[in-house]
């Protein structure tokens, strides 16, 4: 019997599937990992993801599309600088056309 993956690789393996040139919110990931409440524990796994090359964890923003967790890249713009470089623009720290670039897992991934 297969061992369930722990709350952070569940949340890993959305985030991996975000396409380039889309956003997600912390909420909407714990949603689609069946722990609506539980956004603030998606956003600190997507700060423990920093280091892993495979987890687009600058594609992570808040509800609002605000670059919450732009502190944890380093350079306060290194996040900024992801999205521009996907075509996501951003002014005064939040994703601008938001509802565009929003891609829903709950929605995507079923």
């Amino acid at each position: 019997m297969a061992l369930e993956p722990n709350f952070f690789e569940r949340v890993y393996e959305v985030a991996r599937q975000i396409p380039k040139g889309k956003v997600t919110s912390y909420g909407a990931i714990a949603k689609s990992v069946g722990a609506a409440k539980s956004a603030r524990m998606v956003g600190y796994a997507m700060n423990s993801a920093k280091d892993l090359e495979d987890v687009p964890a600058h594609r992570v923003v808040n509800r609002n599309g605000l670059l919450t967790g732009k502190s944890h890249f380093g350079d306060h713009s290194a996040m900024e600088q992801m999205l521009a470089s996907e075509g996501i623009k951003v002014k005064d720290n939040k994703v601008q056309d938001f509802e565009k670039h929003f891609w829903d897992p709950a929605k995507d991934l079923k």
